[in-house]
């Protein structure tokens, strides 16, 4: 069944939002704010229905043409093709919803407490990282690629317009180079990371296979010379559970990737995480330390710390810093990062919610904890602890307000939320928000 809907706004995620002729909410793939287009109903509750955009009938006026021919199938891109303005628009009204929503915010506060979004002044041309599938197929070809929209399908473009310069036509060099070496065998291969920095030059290559005989010097002199770079590594896991790491081994190069942020140097293992937009995260930074307003003598600890994006320049400001991470790689980088930068920190690798209770008191506390949120109980172990000011740092807008509502109910009364558009093309935003200790 086909209907005409005009599409009113953008949900959160990367569907669209209209009505159906009974009334019903449908949210639409394929369509952006102001168009009217036909839609077949993929499915149907007695509140509201799923569909697909098969025709576009009036496009919107803030359609623009996308600057990738791939942009309607390859899935890492869905708003490509919506004027940045709309998409930056789109993302703060997401983080307003929810808020509202999630958070329990009225909304003419929580209009008073999100900040307009931080544009990227790279819409294009701005992520330091590429992360593409792969596997050898029943025929025994090897395939590398982006997950399509809504499948398990590979798009395979030779180029990647988002990508820095220096990369940007890694997905075809690479696939080619892949190909050639698995025309003798399966490699295990099931992910592919490149990694390059504008600033210091850096690119890395990352295999992600699972572990095994594996000929290291043929992968490393092929792929060096399809992709110029100064690292190659082998990363061995088990593709259903990738986080779980046997070993890294070096290839060839440096054996790991150089970014900079700021003052600061990083050096980042292929496991570990690192913010794929650098000049966003620098105003990242920017905003925890100004919303922070850290005293010489505060004592101030960094939960889900990473590699030290925010531990470093933390360390520049107070007395003394607890830095929290549970993920083996990025520990051992964060104590690397802090010794090549001549700064310190107390390092503690564990996980968040058991180690925060231990700190004592502390002054300021920024989190960055992933998707999923703060886990449960760290609300009132912040609470505990009592730090005057929390700077919360989130990538999903929905587990962050249900985390604004739960320090609420121990005392923490949002202040200020900004937030900071790292993904340009996408429906993913950051938000940069600060809390202070109700009296």
């Amino acid at each position: 069944m086909t209907e005409t809907l005009t599409i009113t706004g953008l949900s959160h995620g990367s569907r669209a939002i209209a009505h159906t002729a009974e009334g019903k909410v449908a949210f639409v793939s394929g369509a952006f704010p102001q168009d009217v287009v036909e839609a077949e109903i993929t499915k149907e509750t007695n509140s509201f229905v799923e569909a697909r955009t098969t025709k576009i009938l009036e496009p919107s006026p803030l359609r623009e043409r996308p600057a990738c021919p791939h942009a309607g199938i390859c899935g890492g891109c869905p708003w490509m093709g919506l004027s940045y303005d709309a998409q930056l628009e789109a993302k703060r009204t997401d983080v307003v919803n929810q808020l509202c929503r999630v958070g329990g915010v009225p909304r003419e506060q929580a209009e008073e407490l999100v900040a307009p979004a931080v544009g990227s002044k790279r819409q294009m041309g701005y992520r330091n990282k590429l992360e593409l599938a792969a596997f050898q197929d029943a025929r025994g070809h090897f395939q590398l690629g982006f997950h399509e929209q809504g499948s398990a399908n590979l798009a395979a473009p030779k180029t990647c317009p988002v990508a820095a310069r220096g990369i940007e036509k890694a997905p075809g060099a690479l696939r080619g180079a892949l190909s050639f070496l698995s025309r003798s065998g399966d490699l295990g291969i099931f992910r592919v990371g490149v990694r390059h920095s504008l600033r210091t030059k850096d690119t890395e290559i990352a295999l992600w296979t699972t572990p095994g005989p594996f000929p290291r010097a043929q992968v490393a002199k092929t792929l060096g010379d399809a992709l110029k770079c100064t690292s190659i590594v082998r990363v061995m896991a088990d593709p259903g559970r990738a986080r779980k790491v046997k070993g890294v081994e070096r290839l060839s190069g440096k054996g790991c990737w150089e970014e900079q942020l700021g003052d600061f140097r990083y050096l980042i293992s292929a496991p570990s995480f690192f913010q794929v937009n650098t000049a966003q995260a620098e105003k990242m930074i920017k905003l925890v330390i100004d919303g922070l307003d850290l005293g010489e003598d505060d004592v101030v600890a960094d939960l889900y710390c990473g590699a030290g994006t925010f531990t470093l320049p933390l360390a520049d400001y107070a007395d003394e810093v607890f830095a929290v991470e549970s993920a083996a790689s990025s520990v051992r980088d964060l104590r690397r990062n802090l010794e090549t930068n001549g700064t310190w920190a107390e390092v503690i690798g564990g996980d968040s919610a058991r180690e925060l209770p231990l700190l004592g008191h502390l002054d300021a506390l920024v989190v960055d904890p992933p998707r999923a949120g703060l886990a449960k109980g760290v609300a009132e172990s912040i609470a505990e602890a009592g730090p005057e000011k929390l700077a919360y740092v989130s990538c999903d807008p929905a587990t962050w307000a249900r985390d604004i509502a739960r320090l609420r109910n121990v005392g923490y009364e949002l202040i200020s939320a900004t937030p900071v558009d790292l993904f340009p093309q996408t429906y993913h935003i950051e938000t940069v928000s600060i809390l202070k200790k109700m009296k």
